[in-house]
């Protein structure tokens, strides 16, 4: 597997590179690490020192990627860095599909210094844009202690099943726990038990009927899932909820203690790269980290 590794210097891109650190490469695997020298507009009177702020940052990414080299040291892939000039998600994007990266991996560094879950927008940019997985690493799961545990929500899409296969050949340890998670978005979503339980026996068996179906979908997707992911991981789970997808991933992954949330991107509009609903969702608001696959 090829890596790519985005990285400005800060904690939450030293993290993501901590974070790393606990995956089982071998030699065969790569970590190419890039730090973008940002192209930053600049007004007025400060105009004429925008040469010097570019030769500053020039002389400042060697530094960059060394420390994230430095961090890696440990690990068995090969290590390789690189600079380029841009804006950042751009560059980004541009340098994954350059390198053929199968993972462009990120620190969610937060907005304006609050400890909140949203991210950054560069983060967010590259995960909108990029037509490959990316792994938006948040800071609870910077340095995790024991075992990986990963939420691995299927819709029974290409795009679910597209992440999966990704999910199997990243080199995560042999203890690591997969959750497999379907979530019933019911048509009967937006009639609370308790009332749908009061009406008449005709519409109590076509509630009941319905939910039968659902649940037995949900059954077979889960089953499919299992043998993208069974022959990489011993330790897999499944579960089942019914409500809004993102909703339910959310939560589930808040009361499991969960590290890692893996999604795949629908897209949206037929733009290549974009994320659908569910996918920004969770980006927006987990507390943990997140993997989010793309097709095509």
């Amino acid at each position: 597997m090829k890596i790519l590794l985005a990285t400005d210097g800060s904690d939450y891109s030293e993290g993501a590179a901590q974070f790393l650190t606990r995956l089982d490469f071998s030699p065969a695997d790569e970590i190419a690490i890039v730090n973008v020298i940002a192209w930053v507009p600049i007004m007025s009177e400060w105009e004429t020192l925008y040469p010097d702020f570019q030769e500053i940052r020039r002389e400042i990414a060697p530094k960059v990627l060394d420390s994230a080299s430095n961090i890696l040291k440990t690990v068995r892939a090969k290590i390789s860095s690189l600079y380029v000039e841009g804006y950042a998600d751009k560059s980004i994007v541009d340098t994954a599909v350059d390198v053929g990266a199968d993972l462009v991996v990120l620190g969610a560094r937060g907005l304006r210094g609050i400890k909140s879950r949203f991210v950054g927008s560069v983060t967010k940019l590259v995960a909108l844009k990029s037509p490959k997985p990316v792994l938006i690493v948040k800071p609870p799961q910077q340095e995790i202690s024991g075992n990986i545990k990963i939420l691995l929500a299927t819709d029974d899409s290409v795009h679910s099943d597209a992440i999966a296969k990704v999910l199997s050949s990243i080199p995560f340890p042999d203890d690591t726990e997969i959750t497999i998670m379907y979530v019933i978005f019911s048509a009967f979503s937006d009639i609370p038990e308790r009332f749908a339980m009061e009406i008449d026996d005709r519409i109590k068996a076509s509630i009941a009927s319905a939910r039968e179906k659902e649940f037995k979908e949900s059954e077979e997707v889960i089953a499919k899932t299992r043998e993208y992911v069974g022959n990489r991981f011993s330790k897999i789970h499944d579960i089942t909820r019914s409500g809004f997808p993102s909703t339910e991933i959310l939560n589930t992954a808040d009361s499991s203690n969960i590290d890692i949330i893996v999604v795949g991107s629908s897209g949206m509009r037929g733009i290549k790269g974009m994320l659908g609903s569910v996918s920004r969702n969770i980006l927006n608001q987990s507390q943990c980290s997140v993997l989010i696959g793309k097709t095509g």
